[in-house]
């Protein structure tokens, strides 16, 4: 007598190389919602469960696979609110003619950029260290890495890496702007030894043997073949097109006719004074607003600063690069750091390069009263009465909620919810005997 396991075993497998007999010759469109459907939905209920995701990892060699939506996804396009000038905003794209975005290469870079493949054990992607329900961020202070080793500075947030040049500047990327471009940065993690621990030439020979990858890279490149280059141009087109600008901030500023300075009909009488302190600065003085670092309306740094984390860095940041100071007004590049743009700020915490802060409160505390006099301190701040170690704005109570309250308008719920960013790859959760077992109890 055959047991319900063997019995199921035996049909799974049966069914696993009858699909893969008839397997065509792979296309982008072989891993579409439909035609996956097609052949390994075999109770037709419009899902895959884990004994159909169980066969199709079969026929696919015994490894995941992305499901892409019937009808193709729009990355290159982007939608700007009203307030927004397009000839300005333009001025800040980082793109280059030698990796301009199509819809074809941020699809592969989707796929690239959730698969765990990626890494040396096949256990982190880059999609570990960048959720998209924390705004692409890490909500843990460090990252764990393919081995469970942690990283030495908190994970950054992803929206807007697009339009980086700010006030004529072209800033690197990283806090410590170690990468020149994008397409850098992407390569650097795959390689880090305590992120994915990958070597290229391997990681370039792995990719080549997936099954979903050939297809993916011709449509994208005209070719199949996998190259480190076009993997980082493919991540880095993904990573360009996490554009955020659908916040409550944009509906409010649009409503104003663009007039950041206006009252906003659609703020609350607390939002709009927050907006005001980050805009136009304590007592109408724009450099002692947040904004002369955080630039609206991506919200992005121009270039790396001090902000008086500490007396002495214990982290260098940009200093450790050696270059030459930023700022004709410090003497060097000590502590300073570039952060990420603080669009859905509320959901990327913990703060900082170090992660040493849990809430958007312990923040706006650090600039009210905390900022260390480091001798790069970029920020301007006057002779306080009784500071010593420490200065600050010196915000009252309601002033620093006003300021929390104006960032959470920043929150862009289709960034993180919209499914183009999203895994595309069906996992089985739950292996079929397990499935079984649940059943039976």
């Amino acid at each position: 007598m055959f047991s319900l396991r063997m019995i199921l075993v035996l049909a799974i497998g049966s069914l696993a190389l009858s699909v893969a007999a008839e397997e065509p010759k792979l296309s982008v469109d072989s891993f579409r919602r439909e035609a996956l459907l097609r052949r390994f939905d075999a109770d037709e209920d419009g899902t895959l469960n884990d004994r159909e995701r169980a066969v199709l990892r079969e026929a696919f060699g015994g490894v995941d696979v992305p499901l892409l939506p019937q009808r193709s996804d729009d990355y290159a396009s982007i939608r700007l609110p009203k307030h927004v000038d397009a000839a300005e905003f333009a001025q800040g794209d980082n793109s280059t003619k030698q990796n301009v975005l199509t819809n074809e290469g941020a699809v592969l870079g989707r796929v690239l950029f959730y698969d765990t493949r990626l890494s040396r054990n096949n256990t982190v992607s880059c999609a570990a260290c960048h959720e998209q329900r924390a705004g692409f961020s890490d909500p843990k202070q460090f990252s764990v890495g393919f081995e469970g080793g942690r990283t030495g500075r908190n994970s950054m947030g992803l929206a807007n890496l697009r339009f980086t040049n700010l006030k004529g500047a072209r800033p690197g990327f990283f806090w410590d702007e170690r990468a020149a471009t994008l397409e850098a940065q992407v390569l650097m993690p795959i390689q880090d030894r305590i992120e994915m621990g990958m070597e290229l030439g391997e990681l370039e020979a792995k990719l080549q043997k997936l099954p979903y990858y050939p297809p993916f890279f011709a449509a994208a490149f005209g070719s199949p073949d996998v190259t480190r280059d076009r993997i980082a141009k493919a991540v880095a087109q993904f990573l360009r097109s996490m554009v955020s600008l659908n916040a409550k901030f944009d509906r409010a500023a649009d409503a104003a006719g663009g007039d950041y300075s206006a009252e906003f009909d659609k703020f609350t009488e607390q939002e709009n004074l927050g907006k005001s302190l980050f805009i136009d600065g304590i007592g109408g003085v724009a450099e002692m607003g947040c904004a002369h670092c955080h630039i609206p309306p991506t919200f992005g740094m121009p270039k790396a600063f001090n902000n008086g984390l500490d007396l002495k860095s214990k982290d260098q940041g940009l200093g450790a690069l050696g270059r030459s100071s930023n700022d004709p007004f410090t003497p060097s590049n000590d502590g300073k750091f570039k952060a990420p743009s603080l669009r859905n700020i509320a959901l990327t915490a913990p703060y900082m390069h170090d992660g040493r802060f849990k809430t958007l409160e312990e923040v706006v505390e650090h600039y009210s009263r905390g900022v260390h006099r480091h001798e790069n301190l970029g920020l301007a701040f006057g002779d306080q009465p009784g500071a010593r170690a420490t200065t600050g704005f010196q915000l009252t109570d309601e002033q620093k909620a006003a300021l929390v309250a104006f960032m959470k308008t920043l929150t862009d719920e289709t960034l993180i919810s919209d499914p183009k960013f999203s895994d595309p790859f069906v996992r089985q959760t739950r292996s079929v005997s397990e499935g079984e077992r649940s059943k039976k109890r």
